[in-house]
């Protein structure tokens, strides 16, 4: 887990993106480190707020409960303006190109704090 600031709740208005990756090689611990490695380099952009990195909890299996992801990360940003400077930024742009491969499926949840 990687973090920029104290991990109190987003102030209202935050921008929260959420991303759930599913590993190509769900089983393979070289693959599920090297994106979380490409995940952490991420922080270097300045507009990300907080930045958490992590994997499937072993919390009590419910219906409501999916952890069929390998790795999930949640940043926050200031503005939907910085989430865009973000989506754009050069690193982030590496990022993708490095490990792009190693995914077979990512889904994203972007939110307005209230």
């Amino acid at each position: 887990m990687v973090s920029n600031t104290a991990s109190a709740a987003p102030a209202a208005g935050k921008i929260v993106h959420h991303v759930f990756f599913w590993l190509k090689n769900p089983e393979s611990v070289a693959d599920r480190d090297a994106l979380i490695a490409g995940l952490r380099e991420l922080a270097k952009i300045d507009v990300i707020r907080d930045l958490q990195i992590g994997v499937p909890a072993s919390t009590e299996q419910r219906d409501v409960v999916d952890s069929s992801f390998q790795v999930s990360e949640l940043m926050v940003f200031d503005t939907v303006v910085d989430q865009k400077t973000y989506q754009d930024h050069p690193l982030h742009k590496a990022f993708v190109a490095k490990c792009e491969h190693l995914w077979r499926k990512v889904i994203v949840y972007d939110m307005r704090t209230v």
